[in-house]
């Protein structure tokens, strides 16, 4: 655990969050600042810095992550469609240093919006 990570202290449960889906590897939780009707965070609860900071180990976890993903979105009712969104460093959005996927959904997520 990254004792400065934020994700890892909601791991630990120093932080709190509101749980959807919890495993002995994997988190899921409301994001607090949701981008769409539905948008739940899954994270690892290994600190894996990003998806640039996997490595060939983590392959089984990082599978068992797509798989919880779709798992949060059958249950959150997003039968219509959802999409799954990882950010992978500054440029590429991420703002926290904890790899992370964003399950979006509850309104079409069609680009360009529209």
């Amino acid at each position: 655990m990254a004792t400065d990570c934020i994700f890892c202290r909601i791991v630990a449960g120093t932080i709190p969050s509101t749980k959807v889906f919890e495993d002995d590897r994997a988190l899921a939780f409301r994001d607090l600042h949701p981008a769409a009707p539905v948008h739940v965070l899954v994270i690892p609860k290994e600190h894996i810095a990003s998806t640039a900071h996997a490595v060939v180990t983590h392959e089984t976890l990082l599978g068992h992550l797509m798989l919880t993903a779709a798992k949060v979105a059958d249950q959150e009712g997003l039968a219509k469609g959802f999409r799954i969104v990882a950010n992978t460093g500054a440029d590429g959005g991420q703002t926290v240093d904890h790899l992370h996927l964003h399950v979006l959904g509850g309104r079409s997520m069609t680009w360009p919006p529209g």
